[in-house]
């Protein structure tokens, strides 16, 4: 007989998964409340760091625009915009400088068409598409019993777990990028450079989690694909 998943023990081998993403939370929200109340000397806002690594980079033609969401910074490369939050738009703090620069790190990567950024970039639609059907084809499988269902959720699921493992090296190059242009175009100081290494390597924690995670649920549906 089979129980809700919830009650499976098979929830065991996500508690490895769910403990780094506890830690990992824990670690971006303490290391970046920190670092949003430390100024830098130059003075800069967030705003004003992406502009002018954007346009030493050749791309001035990429705006920035603010959005009103904590920690929703991003760039688009469709419509190539630039948004960053309020505290980081207007924060002249280490963490708006690293998250600011680290977003153009992104731009950057698509104006030199980086390998996994493509790649990542291509298959969101169809991942969107096939998480959506994964957890449906799962759901109709179990209840039926039927292990061709399950089989193709867990393949649907699949390319959930591949645009997160593709998402790894697409972030830490974007940190990297982001930590030599501050340097070497001396926005920050040696000392504010390492809050903002901790701070981006805080936020690569998270992204680390998210694919331990996905791993993890992978590797419980096929553990309870082989019972059925």
């Amino acid at each position: 007989m089979y129980y809700p998943f919830y009650f499976d023990k098979t929830i065991l081998i996500l508690i490895p998964a769910i403990l780094v993403t506890i830690y990992a939370q824990g670690k971006i929200s303490s290391t970046y409340n920190k670092y949003r109340r430390i100024g830098i000397r130059n003075g800069y806002t967030g705003a004003l760091v992406a502009r002018m690594i954007l346009d030493n980079s050749g791309l001035s033609y990429v705006k920035i625009e603010m959005i009103n969401r904590e920690l929703g910074d991003h760039y688009d490369p469709r419509d190539k915009v630039l948004r960053l939050s309020p505290d980081v738009y207007n924060g002249n703090t280490i963490a708006a400088a690293g998250i600011a620069a680290h977003e153009v790190g992104h731009a950057i990567q698509d104006s030199k068409s980086y390998g996994p950024l493509v790649l990542r970039n291509t298959i969101v639609p169809i991942v969107n598409l096939g998480s959506n059907l994964s957890w449906i084809l799962l759901i109709i499988g179990l209840v039926l019993g039927n292990s061709l269902f399950i089989n193709l959720g867990i393949i649907f699921f699949s390319g959930a777990v591949i645009f997160q493992l593709v998402t790894l090296p697409v972030e830490f190059n974007a940190s990297n990028r982001a930590l030599k242009i501050l340097s070497s175009m001396n926005i920050l100081y040696s000392d504010e450079l390492d809050g903002a290494k901790k701070v981006l390597k805080s936020a690569a924690l998270t992204y680390i989690a998210a694919a331990l995670m996905a791993i993890s649920q992978l590797i419980r549906l096929i553990a309870i694909s082989k019972r059925e």
